[in-house]
């Protein structure tokens, strides 16, 4: 579990990244939830409202960012042909952190201690979204539009419904 120092530090990398962006994003306190479902509640929005940033590791160890809304998960057919790759994998945990410098759970492109190229999922245009802030227990609010265009990710259709 990381200390509340450690917290304090990494939604705080977070806001400091989004401002050099010129990216406006509110970082909400929430009590720990133990679902996605449960985390959407609090936040008094639809589980699809929480966009999950999965770290995704590429056969040659570099990682890329996918945003899929909540209500949904990764096509990996999908994903690896807007990438023009033939193989692609989550990571184990140890990695992934090393990789964002955010545990599971709160990983986030903003602030993320690497710049991994951004794919984000066509769905999540022109909406207001929840994501992870860098730290248990806090949630990020940002127009996807704007983070978009902040990272110049890619929008395309990369995922499906969940099974």
């Amino acid at each position: 579990m990381t200390s509340n120092a450690g917290q304090a530090s990494a939604t705080q990398r977070v806001a400091e990244a989004a401002s050099v962006r010129g990216l406006d994003i509110e970082i909400r306190e929430r009590p720990a939830a133990g679902s996605l479902e449960e985390a959407a509640a609090l936040l008094g929005i639809p589980a699809a409202g929480i966009v999950k940033t999965l770290v995704v590791k590429r056969s040659d160890d570099t990682y890329l960012f996918a945003l899929v809304p909540g209500d949904r998960s990764i096509s990996w057919p999908k994903l690896r042909a807007v990438v023009g790759v033939n193989k692609l994998q989550l990571p184990d945990p140890e990695r992934a952190l090393a990789a964002t410098g955010y545990e599971r759970g709160t990983i986030t492109p903003v602030g993320s201690t690497h710049d991994w190229p951004l794919y984000a999922d066509e769905r999540i245009v022109g909406e207001r979204v929840a994501m992870g802030a860098g730290a248990h227990g806090y949630s990020l609010f940002v127009d996807a539009d704007d983070l978009i265009r902040a990272y110049g990710a890619v929008v395309a259709d990369i995922s499906q419904p969940l099974p």
